[in-house]
């Protein structure tokens, strides 16, 4: 797993609580409406959560397919590297309890989501894995802060595989958390919000884009 992979599976991973504040509410309604306890339950929330993860690696692949049509420009190429090397930076001190690096961001995506959110009455209540994994692909276009820092690496890739795995990284990060949420369990959780946790990965996606702008001012 290189650097870029393992940076945004800890920003998936350690932005549990965003994440959790985001789609609490998708996954409490899931919780209620799906089968109770046992596997059926166990099922409906992969099937949400891959639907979900499915959509940031297909967003992914688009923003890797933008940076491979950009990526002739030499210019625009750099561009988009130090982007996402400030982006880490941004994500890093997410992290490290700066949060209001995300706010703008999320403003951004509002107009799409608007026209998307209708579509997700068509699976409710959500019965079983049928109207769970179509909820997910839709749900996961909700405008998320984090969802766009790790989408704008993915953008700099300049490689559709390359922007997917990326995407597919964060969105795998973020899995145990809302999974946990879902499923009523909160020891995993604490563990990802210790302050030491959150501390030393903050520092370490920093890390990651200092070093990217490091490589961008020698190069």
């Amino acid at each position: 797993m290189d650097n870029g992979l393992l940076a945004l599976f800890i920003v998936g991973l350690l932005g549990g609580g965003h994440c959790a504040g985001m789609c609490g509410g998708i996954v409490g309604a899931l919780s209620h409406q799906s089968p109770q306890g046992g596997g059926a339950a166990v099922r409906v929330h992969l099937a949400y959560n891959l639907g979900r993860i499915g959509s940031y690696a297909l967003a992914g692949l688009l923003a890797g397919l933008l940076g491979q049509a950009a990526g002739s420009l030499m210019a625009v190429q750099q561009g988009l590297y130090l982007f996402a090397s400030l982006m880490l930076i941004a994500l890093g001190l997410y992290l490290l309890g700066f949060t209001q690096f995300l706010t703008p961001l999320e403003r951004g995506g509002q107009a799409l989501w608007q026209r998307i959110l209708p579509l997700t009455r068509h699976f409710l209540p959500v019965r079983g894995i049928a109207q769970a994994l179509p909820l997910g692909l839709l749900w996961g276009w909700l405008p998320c802060g984090l969802v766009y820092g790790a989408l704008t690496t993915a953008l700099a890739s300049g490689s559709a595989g390359q922007g997917a795995l990326l995407m597919l990284a964060f969105g795998l990060g973020t899995l145990p958390n809302l999974l946990l949420a879902g499923l009523l369990l909160a020891r995993f959780r604490r563990f990802v919000q210790a302050r030491a946790v959150r501390v030393v990965s903050g520092l370490l996606v920093l890390g990651y884009g200092i070093i990217g702008l490091f490589n961008y001012w020698r190069g």
